[in-house]
């Protein structure tokens, strides 16, 4: 089972919504590196919920409910959607700064490639964030 963290922008799309919701499609994917990040995801993968712009940090795991199907909204028929469900609220968010400033995350995709909002997290770096946050792994 392959780990995951994805961004949300907090004006777009908040924790406390997707909570409310109970699932969402994860839509908007218009990077093609994200797009076949969201391809390669299956059922019951566990993904890191981050909130991007204001206050960047984990919040929460939430699981991938349904694999990747074509984006309606793209003419081009080159994007994809996922669909995902809130799994836990982080006992402690886990801010940008603090990984930024840990030598262990210096090659997460997060801090090596900023912008992309769909990213692999491998097995020692999911363990460790989940520490961080206060979360079983």
């Amino acid at each position: 089972m392959a780990q995951w963290l994805m961004k949300a922008e907090p004006e777009d799309y908040s924790w406390d919504r997707l909570l409310a919701d109970g699932e969402t499609e994860w839509t908007g994917v218009r990077n093609h590196q994200a797009a076949a990040n969201l391809r390669a995801m299956k059922l019951g993968d566990p993904v890191f919920f981050y909130r991007s712009v204001v206050e960047p940090a984990i919040v929460g795991v939430i699981t991938v409910s349904a694999e990747s199907y074509p984006d309606p909204g793209d003419p081009s028929g080159k994007f994809v959607r996922v669909k995902v469900k809130p799994r836990q609220r982080a006992n402690t968010e886990v801010p940008l700064k603090a990984i930024k400033a840990d030598a262990r995350f210096a090659d997460l995709a997060l801090v090596r490639q900023s912008r992309l909002s769909v990213m692999p997290v491998g097995d020692a770096h999911w363990r460790i964030l989940c520490a961080m946050a206060g979360l079983a792994p």
